[in-house]
């Protein structure tokens, strides 16, 4: 994956909004003002994700371009090095995890809404 299919990915999820809150290298992607993803594209693209914690482990001793989420809570986030060695579709299905873990995380009146959405 590149930078630009990792923008429109994210992008065509329900109520996805992106912005660059922290600086001008860091793209962050939010739900319901909830952040699920975080692009460094700046130098090597990596892309943080959230995770279940179980699987987070798992990913991790599978793939090693998959490493504790940098500069984010290690139990809940992995960095991903967009390097070709994690095929697309577990990128894709990373970030849909993340976006699940994000929405089922809101509070109901909000998830009602992008369930509606889907």
């Amino acid at each position: 994956m590149n930078i630009e299919e990792i923008h429109s990915y994210c992008l065509n999820k329900p109520c996805t909004e992106e912005s660059f809150p922290f600086d001008d290298t860091a793209l962050v992607f939010k739900v319901c003002n909830k952040m699920y993803a975080l692009v460094i594209i700046e130098g090597d693209l990596r892309l943080n994700l959230k995770c279940n914690p179980e699987w987070a482990i798992e990913l991790r001793e599978a793939h090693k371009s998959i490493i504790p989420g940098y500069h984010m809570n290690k139990k809940h986030w992995n960095t991903i090095e967009i390097d070709g060695s994690v095929p697309t579709e577990l990128v894709k299905k990373m970030i849909d995890h993340s976006y699940d873990l994000v929405v089922n995380s809101l509070p109901k009146n909000l998830k009602a809404g992008l369930i509606d959405k889907k």
